[in-house]
């Protein structure tokens, strides 16, 4: 038989035992389910949480005081905290030496601001911002409309600001922003550009923010104890890890570490983050790949068994098609392509469920919809491995059948 008439007659046997064939489906359907939904889940969260954090922009790394997540118990805090603040004179020795990089600049943050417009004000969870003009480059911000920092703005800490778009909309309305003064902290400032829009996380704006030239920061908010960001850029993807190296020993050199000693500042990267959600989410994958093949594994016992029933239903059908020329092989290939079309159909049915309930899940948190590919394969393969590894028992039976016995079978 060629390998369609076969395909056909397996199809024919299972629309032939409608109920037993959707009960061996179902637990196929559980199998795959359990782990495309929650694979699903997570490469929304993973896909929004990558976009919300990429505050830097490509190949670009920070050097900061104190770690992104800080572990150890209690007390580790300590230990960062009692860290010597990076200042602007690090900055500028490294800005001089640093001759690997594209692009460096220091930032300074303040949260929690009130921004206030005439009779209007924002709430008080506003972030500001105090850069060089490396920083405008190296964390990816544009100006959308207006003008942006010069040389001369931060020389002489001029009173002019760069605005988010959450705050122009809370603000202005339909008023053009640039020329306007706004009140920052009750400190007047003119707003000369307007940045572009971040992407959101989770559905929530990361436009609160406002941007000064950094020396006017510091009048405002002081730069005693208070630590400076120093943002790197490097060329090229190729040249990201030895600019960061070369950060790092010039950075030991600027503070005076010792050999031996750790490091006192911390780097940190888009890359970095992410591994971290990576390392999280590891955990809940192997979890749910661990569940999802206990249930495949289950539901690969209830296929044998149903195809061992129908061998024996069968069996005269078998001596049949023997007694007419029908090769082993031709037998053998039936109910193994019988096994792996029930495993490949509850396969399919449990991926479009799981994709669909779990972007459902997903948008409830508003994260972006996502199909997890990788996992979609890998659980076609599986039900492809399942239908062979649990097929392959009752089709060597029927396939070695005596056919005059089988003629005989009542």
């Amino acid at each position: 038989m060629k390998i369609k008439q076969t395909i056909a007659v397996a199809l024919q046997s299972l629309r032939t035992n409608k109920l037993r064939t959707l009960l061996t489906i179902l637990g196929v359907v559980v199998g795959i389910f359990s782990i495309i939904v929650v694979m699903t889940v997570i490469t929304m969260l993973q896909n929004s949480i990558e976009d919300g954090v990429s505050q830097l922009a490509k190949n670009t790394f920070q050097i900061q005081k104190f770690p992104v997540i800080m572990g150890g118990g209690p007390g580790s805090r300590d230990k960062f905290r009692n860290r010597k603040d990076l200042t602007l004179e690090d900055y500028e020795e490294l800005s001089k030496k640093l001759t690997q990089a594209k692009h460096i600049g220091a930032e300074m943050w303040n949260f929690g601001s009130i921004v206030k417009y005439g009779n209007k004000e924002t709430n008080p969870n506003i972030m500001v911002a105090g850069i060089t003009l490396g920083a405008m480059r190296t964390n990816d911000w544009k100006v959308a409309y207006g003008r942006g920092f010069r040389e001369n703005d931060v020389q002489y800490s001029n009173d002019i600001c760069l605005l988010g778009n959450e705050i122009v909309d809370k603000l202005f309305g339909s008023i053009n922003p640039v020329g306007q003064v706004i009140r920052v902290n009750g400190k007047p400032k003119l707003v000369v550009g307007v940045l572009e829009k971040q992407p959101q996380l989770f559905g929530q704006s990361q436009d609160n923010y406002m941007v000064l030239p950094i020396t006017t920061w510091q009048s405002m908010y002081g730069k005693r104890k208070r630590s400076v960001n120093i943002t790197v850029m490097s060329y090229s993807k190729e040249d990201y890890n030895e600019t960061i190296e070369a950060a790092i020993g010039y950075m030991r050199a600027i503070r005076k570490v010792k050999p031996g000693e750790e490091n006192d500042f911390d780097i940190f990267s888009n890359e970095s983050i992410i591994g971290m959600i990576n390392d999280i989410t590891s955990g809940v994958k192997i979890g749910a790949l661990v569940v999802s093949i206990i249930a495949l594994i289950a539901a690969g016992v209830g296929i044998m068994n149903i195809m061992l029933v129908s061998v024996t239903e069968r069996t005269k059908e078998i001596g049949i098609r023997k007694a007419l020329g029908a090769r082993k092989k031709n037998i053998l290939l039936q109910f193994l392509i019988e096994a792996v079309v029930l495993c490949l159909i509850g396969g399919i049915i449990g991926i479009f469920i799981g994709v669909g309930i779990g972007n459902l899940a997903g948008n409830a948190i508003n994260a972006q919809s996502a199909i997890p590919y990788d996992w979609v394969v890998l659980g076609i393969s599986l039900c492809v491995f399942v239908g062979v590894l649990f097929g392959t028992y009752p089709a060597y039976k029927a396939a070695n059948l005596d056919p005059i016995e089988a003629l005989r079978y009542e």
